[in-house]
């Protein structure tokens, strides 16, 4: 009996769960809209069960739609392992690799890797993702990445990859210069900090227990996509939290933000290159052309 799943339809019920439209979806798949729509249609219609609730603007999986999901992320890393694995065997090359960067870190200085990579003739495929937080770690650890920069703080139990300190990351906690904390002394305890809204990079773990860091027991949170944002928000006075030493630094030379001294500051966190054990020849060169990176180079 012919299967009525397939890999395609799987990673186009993915890629919607991913990006939340249809028209997102078609986006990142680089097709047009109509096509996702009938490949969810046809799908619906073999397996007789709905797989997305169309009543809101965003795409929803019904109950079935998210177990049939799970399920298939499990096939499709599957078959991308199989693929990629099959290559290996024949030419020792990957078809490809994958790399996720820290929304803490400079995209550039990785640019210039994959530029002289390219220069080689490897063949093999170049996929750049974008982590906050544990994210990094999560990517590495469910098959995302098989290389991960700058991956906070200690790695997950249970192995199957190798890492090394890139350096150590250092935050201040940081304010709009018209928030009601700005004129506050030095240094600010937590009770003070707790009353007022805490801006946060949601970590973009999606196996891993997300991490958090700097929020105070009983603080409202704003969650936003990245370091970025968070900044910004912090900017207009949105929020209060901790910023990168040098992203701190850097706004409040421009009297964006203040600079507040905090009675239990963050600690500092070592962030990682990390990178899963059975890479091929392409993953090898990346490699050793990436220990050579600097946190100075990476840091915005």
């Amino acid at each position: 009996m012919n299967s009525k799943l397939t890999l395609d339809a799987l990673e186009v019920l993915d890629a919607i769960a991913r990006k939340g439209s249809f028209a997102a979806a078609a986006e990142s798949l680089f097709r047009v809209p109509s096509a996702i729509t009938y490949t969810v249609r046809r799908l619906e219609e073999e397996l007789g069960v709905t797989l997305f609730n169309r009543t809101g603007h965003r795409a929803e999986l019904t109950e079935a739609g998210s177990e049939l999901l799970r399920e298939g992320r499990h096939l499709l890393r599957a078959a991308q392992e199989l693929e990629s694995h099959v290559k290996r065997v024949a030419t020792g090359v990957e078809t490809e690799v994958s790399i996720a960067i820290s929304d803490l870190f400079r995209i550039d200085p990785v640019y210039d890797i994959i530029e002289r990579f390219y220069q080689q003739g490897f063949g093999t495929r170049i996929r750049l993702l974008r982590e906050v937080y544990g994210g990094a770690w999560d990517a590495l650890i469910d098959g995302r990445a098989c290389i991960s920069i700058g991956a906070p703080g200690e790695g997950p139990s249970g192995g199957g990859y190798s890492s090394k300190a890139i350096g150590t990351l250092e935050f201040h906690f940081a304010v709009a210069v018209n928030h009601p904390l700005a004129r506050l002394p030095d240094p600010l305890q937590n009770q003070d900090i707790q009353q007022y809204l805490s801006i946060v990079a949601a970590d973009s773990s999606r196996n891993l227990p997300p991490r958090s860091s700097g929020i105070l027991a009983g603080q409202d949170t704003l969650a936003v996509p990245d370091m970025q944002s968070k900044l910004l928000g912090q900017i207009r006075g949105l929020g209060v939290g901790y910023i990168p030493k040098q992203m701190a630094e850097r706004s409040a030379r421009k009297g964006e933000l203040i600079i507040k001294q905090v009675a239990e500051p963050k600690p500092e966190i070592t962030a990682f290159l990390a990178w899963r054990s059975a890479g091929g020849k392409a993953q090898q060169w990346l490699l050793k052309e990436m220990e050579s990176l600097r946190l100075e180079d990476l840091l915005p």
